[in-house]
């Protein structure tokens, strides 16, 4: 897992790349949580798509629910980057859009994007 951080209109995001899974579970989610705030300081996030198990992008396992819970709980804001439209479910679609139109969660194409949502107050 590699750590980036930048400065967009002095908010500090991290950007985190890794090639293998590093969250697949709850504990996973919080133990992230914990590793890139102790690390980077940084309350925001952006994340690549393949880091993060299939269960979670299945509506029906709950466990998207019960992860980004906990970033809303620990008031961390969270960017996940990647090609999304290779999903067919209605219900993920519908999950996807309303989450991007919020202020915490996101489910973005590219990393620009994810820092233009993110470094806004």
């Amino acid at each position: 897992m590699k750590i980036k951080t930048i400065e967009e209109n002095n908010i500090k995001i991290a950007i985190v790349n890794s090639k293998e899974v590093v969250i697949d579970s709850v504990q996973s989610a919080l133990d992230f949580i914990a590793t890139i705030n102790y690390e980077t300081g940084s309350n925001r996030i952006i994340l690549n798509k393949s880091a993060i198990c299939g269960d979670f992008f299945d509506l029906s396992t709950r466990l998207a629910g019960e992860i980004l819970q906990k970033f809303i709980i620990y008031h961390i804001k969270i960017a996940i980057v990647g090609d999304f439209s290779t999903y067919t479910s209605k219900s993920l679609k519908a999950f996807i859009y309303e989450c991007n139109k919020g202020r915490d969660l996101f489910f973005l194409p590219d990393e620009k994007q994810a820092i233009e949502k993110l470094s806004i107050n």
